[in-house]
């Protein structure tokens, strides 16, 4: 028997705007049903958007609602735990947007209250639908390179200037950019590798008045393979999205997928046809010796298509498939993050215990 399951979203600024809202909207079975901002302005843009969504201004509405079942926490960095602990005391399922939390310690409370009260609790690490990311993960379960010696990826922009107001640019909890596109990267690479041994975290401040961490170097080491994860928000010219090493050949990948752009222009699943699909100027080249043949050209990009992370919630909430983005998964984001401070603060390698 087909079952709604309705959703209210906290938050409305980049990510509930752009990465939640217009993706919930596309699945069918979630019907996003109130979202909460105290902001006028928003308000006005979310009626015109969502005509049928009622817009509030206070999360203790979704908390009481006995209709919502899932609630999506878009809110900043540093309110992520006291918010989902809230909505998990109230009986709802919780998606929080990614980073989880600043810290691991909050991250394994959650998780076990989201235990104790018998409810589904996830983080939205989106960017393992991406398309390049998933033909990345593709080209080195193919073998078609041997074995994996190096894996780079970089995930670049050029904004010398500051947002104002934003709080990403604050020094608070969970800002700054290792804890914003940091988790992107150390999210694919524990997806493909699993933990590493040790991890090296080169972490600084390039733009003049900055006050938190705008450009970050995190090497995972695995003994024979070398993880190298970058990001800067000074980079004008940018270079490979991703370089794969192997012992039979190589991978590399320009350009990022176009899922975001394409949401921040206001288009979704629902107005695109050929949604998540590259150009083929953005295939990634290999290089390899297969069976003795020395092939190198492009390789067709998979289809990226971020309805993967929703409609399994959808799914995981009815008791018909297990959680493919795990709470313990992305509490290891977050550990990450904690040793790759706590290797710049001391100005070396750190274990993974």
């Amino acid at each position: 028997m087909f079952k709604t399951i309705n959703v209210g979203l906290i938050g409305y600024g980049t990510g509930g705007r752009f990465f939640h809202a217009p993706i919930i909207s596309s699945i069918n079975g979630l019907n996003l049903t109130k979202i909460v901002t105290s902001k006028e302005s928003t308000k006005q843009l979310i009626s015109d958007t969502y005509p049928t969504v009622q817009v509030v201004s206070n999360i203790d509405v979704l908390l009481q609602d006995p209709n919502i079942d899932l609630i999506v926490v878009a809110s900043p960095n540093a309110s992520h735990y006291q918010i989902a602990s809230q909505c998990l005391q109230a009986g709802k399922h919780v998606v929080v947007e990614k980073p989880f939390t600043p810290t691991s310690k909050e991250a394994d409370e959650l998780i076990e209250l989201a235990k104790k009260q018998n409810k589904l609790l996830t983080v939205y690490h989106n960017r393992r639908w991406d398309s390049d990311f998933k033909t990345v993960s593709k080209v080195i379960k193919s073998n078609f390179l041997g074995n994996i010696v190096e894996y780079e990826a970089h995930f670049d922009r050029f904004r010398n200037y500051f947002t104002e107001n934003a709080w990403k640019e604050k020094p608070i909890p969970g800002s700054g950019i290792l804890y914003d596109l940091g988790s992107h990267l150390i999210d694919q690479a524990l997806y493909l590798f699993g933990m590493p041994k040790e991890v090296t975290g080169l972490i600084r401040i390039q733009r003049s008045s900055g006050k938190t961490a705008d450009n970050f170097e995190v090497i995972l080491d695995y003994d024979s393979l070398k993880v190298t994860l970058k990001a800067g928000m000074l980079v004008k010219e940018l270079g490979p999205h991703f370089i794969v090493l192997g012992d039979k050949g190589s991978f590399i990948k320009y350009g990022m997928d176009v899922q975001e752009a394409a949401l921040k222009k206001g288009e979704s699943p629902l107005t695109i046809d050929n949604w998540g699909e590259e150009s083929k100027e953005l295939f990634g080249t290999i290089n390899a010796e297969i069976n003795g043949l020395h092939i190198r050209g492009q390789v067709e990009s998979e289809i990226g298509d971020y309805r993967c992370f929703y409609k399994n919630i959808y799914k995981a909430i009815l008791g018909e498939e297990n959680l493919k983005v795990t709470p313990e998964q992305a509490r290891n984001v977050i550990k990450i993050i904690e040793l790759a401070i706590n290797s710049n603060d001391k100005k070396h390698t750190v274990k993974v215990e």
